[in-house]
């Protein structure tokens, strides 16, 4: 099987689904993927899960870690200081079909999230974290025999993007008078470095040597795209670019013609180990 070297070149984490990321220079590796990724969700009276596919300005919500706190800004608003080890009342909140032990986060958050994007929606909002006693696992269908766990995150515990892919990207937006994207728009945990553009979906596994031992992630299913990349980070407001660029050449024909970008992944071995950025990384081709 053949092998390339490569460079594991960002990492970032997004605590609360669908709000901002933080890039991070390393990242401890559990059983859900980076440590306190997807730990958090925005959930209606009813407890289900609302994205920036509904609240757009959600991107606004930038995220940033501080000791034991998890530190919310937002245009217009105080400071939201979440304790990571404090939550409220149990719960169960919808993500996807998922129906699945949480916790509330109190009249605080609530509040909070309510007055930023209540306007947008017309609803009051929660704020809730994952019960870490649930197990919620990755479809067999893509995961195969392993029992990969998610929190939040939409089906698998890690998505995974070329650099190049992006700079692809942009390259096509410039030839139709676009302005480029930032990877923010994509939302992957893990970059690489020192492949060609896309070459991530051929990859079977990716071997990335830290100091605590070897990390093997296994990339299982092309990650379809919604509406999510045509939101800009920076501004919470959504158009139809880069959709449309994408759509002219990233029909995937394993998922049913959808438009692809990254891949997602699981984790085979590694668990507790820390992933830090510049480590090199070592890939294995899937060319079935």
């Amino acid at each position: 099987m053949n092998e390339t070297e490569c460079t594991l070149s960002a990492l970032t984490i997004h605590p609360i689904k669908s709000c901002g990321g933080i890039a991070v220079a390393e990242s401890l590796l559990v059983e859900t993927g980076l440590e306190l990724d997807r730990a958090w969700m925005v959930v209606d009276g009813q407890g289900r899960m609302l994205t920036q596919r509904e609240l757009p300005r959600m991107a606004l919500i930038q995220p940033s870690l501080r000791n034991a706190e998890v530190v919310l800004r937002a245009p217009g608003m105080l400071a939201l200081h979440l304790q990571r080890d404090t939550v409220e009342a149990t719960t169960r909140v919808q993500v996807w079909d998922d129906v699945v032990k949480a916790y509330d986060m109190g009249g605080l958050a609530a509040q909070w999230f309510s007055d930023f994007l209540g306007p947008d929606c017309h609803r009051p909002l929660r704020l809730v974290r994952f019960d870490p006693e649930e197990r919620r696992l990755s479809s067999p269908k893509w995961a195969g025999e392993i029992e990969a766990e998610n929190a939040f995150s939409d089906g698998y515990p890690l998505l995974v993007a070329g650099a190049a892919s992006l700079e692809d990207l942009n390259q096509r937006l410039a030839a139709r008078g676009v302005p480029p994207v930032t990877m923010a728009r994509f939302r992957p945990n893990l970059v690489l470095t020192g492949l060609q553009p896309y070459d991530e979906d051929h990859l079977q596994e990716i071997d990335i040597a830290t100091d605590d031992g070897p990390v093997t992630l296994r990339l299982v299913k092309p990650c379809v795209r919604c509406t999510i990349p045509n939101v800009d980070p920076a501004a919470g407001t959504t158009s139809h670019e880069p959709g449309d660029t994408l759509a002219g050449y990233r029909a995937d024909p394993r998922m049913q013609g959808g438009i692809t970008f990254g891949m997602n992944a699981v984790v085979v071995a590694g668990f507790e180990h820390r992933l830090r950025v510049g480590q090199p990384a070592r890939v294995r081709w899937n060319f079935e």
